[in-house]
C-alpha cells in the first residue's frame, strides 16, 4: 500500500487540520455515487480512507511515522535493541529506582508497563491493584450519502482488526459534523470507563441536490412547450418524488417553493432550466418567423442601459 501522506498529497509535517481537509477534497471527489460504474474512483476512495485511517488517529500517525505500523496499520517486527542504543543516552548509569528516567517522560502508564515490565510498572503505581485511567478517545473519519444525512440512517464503520461499529447519523446532520460515541475509545485502566470514539461525518455532494440551510435546491429541466403551456410533472426530493404543477407561461429561473420537502422541516425549491430541442424543429421555426408576441419585451434592456 503506497505512503498515506502520498495518497493524501499531504507533508509528514503538516497540521491534522489540513490533513482533515485534504481528506474531504479527495473523499468527495472520488466518492463512488459521483463515478458510477468506475472501478478505479472506488478503489482510490478505498485508498483515501485507508490513509485517512492512520493519519486522522494522531496515535497512529505518531506510530506509522515511528516505523511501528505499517500503511495497513499492521504491526511492523520491533528491532532488536542493541547496547549501543541507551548508552550515554538517558538511561546511562541510571539505576532503577534511582529517579534518572528521563527517556520516559509523558509516557502513558499502559506504554511504561509495554515497555519495562509488571515491576516497573508497579513501582510507578501504573501496574497497582489501585491505579485507574480514564481510556483515550479515538478519531475516526466516515463519508456517507447526501440522502442519508438528509433523513438519518445508520451506517457501519469497520474498524482496524476487523471491529465494526455501528454509527446512528441523525437527520439533518451537516458535513463536518463530530459524532461522539460513548465508551467506543480505547479501553480504560482498572475500573475506569473507556475512552469515546469521535467520528467526523463528511457528507458527499449529490448529483442533482444542493443544501442551503434546510432547504434543498434543484434545478429542473422543463421543454419549451412545458414551460409556455404549463404541465404536471414528477420531480424528485430527498424522501420521494412528488408530483408538481409547472404553471403556464413559466419562463426560465422560474422558482417553485415544496413546502417541507426539505431537511427537518426545511424546504425544497426548484428553479425551472428550460431545455431546447436537441435538432432543428422545423415547424417551430416557421411559427416563429411569422409570431407577433401580444407582449413584446426587450430581454437586455437593462444590459443596453448599462454604460
Amino acid at each position: 500500500m503506497d505512503d498515506p501522506y502520498a495518497t493524501l498529497g499531504v507533508r509528514r509535517d503538516d497540521s491534522a487540520e489540513t490533513i482533515r481537509k485534504a481528506y474531504r477534497k479527495l473523499a468527495k471527489r472520488h466518492h463512488p455515487d459521483l463515478n458510477p460504474g468506475k472501478a478505479e474512483a472506488l478503489e482510490r476512495f478505498k485508498a483515501i480512507n485507508a490513509a485517512n485511517e492512520i493519519l486522522s488517529d494522531p496515535d497512529k500517525r505518531a506510530r506509522y511515522d515511528r516505523g511501528e505500523i505499517d500503511a495497513e496499520g499492521r504491526e511492523k517486527p520491533p528491532e532488536r535493541p542493541q547496547y549501543r542504543d541507551y548508552s550515554g543516552g538517558d538511561f546511562g548509569g541510571a539505576a532503577p529506582g534511582g529517579g534518572q528516567y528521563g527517556g520516559v517522560h509523558g509516557l502513558s502508564p499502559e506504554e511504561l508497563e509495554s515497555l519495562f515490565g509488571g515491576a516497573f510498572a508497579t513501582h510507578f503505581g501504573a501496574g497497582g491493584a489501585n491505579f485507574q485511567a480514564r481510556g483515550g478517545d479515538v478519531q475516526y473519519s466516515l463519508t456517507v450519502d447526501f440522502i442519508d444525512a438528509a433523513n438519518g440512517a445508520v451506517r457501519r464503520l469497520t474498524l482496524p482488526g476487523g471491529r465494526t461499529l455501528d454509527v446512528t447519523i441523525p437527520a439533518g446532520l451537516k458535513d463536518g459534523h463530530v459524532l461522539r460515541l460513548k465508551g467506543q475509545g480505547r479501553p480504560g485502566h482498572g475500573k475506569a470507563p473507556a475512552g469515546d470514539a469521535l467520528v467526523e461525518i463528511s457528507v458527499a455532494p449529490h448529483r442533482f441536490f444542493r443544501r442551503e440551510g434546510n432547504d434543498v435546491l434543484l434545478d429542473l429541466p422543463v421543454t419549451l412547450q412545458e414551460a409556455v403551456l404549463g404541465a404536471s410533472v414528477e420531480v424528485p426530493t430527498v424522501t420521494g418524488k412528488v408530483r408538481v404543477t409547472i404553471p403556464p407561461n413559466s419562463a426560465n429561473g422560474t422558482k417553485l417553493r415544496l413546502a417541507r420537502r426539505g431537511i427537518t422541516g426545511g424546504n425544497q425549491v426548484v428553479e425551472l432550466k428550460v431545455v431546447l430541442p436537441p435538432g432543428p424543429e422545423p415547424a417551430l421555426t416557421a411559427f416563429l418567423k411569422t409570431w407577433k408576441p401580444a407582449h413584446p419585451i426587450d430581454p437586455r434592456e437593462a444590459l443596453e442601459a448599462t454604460p
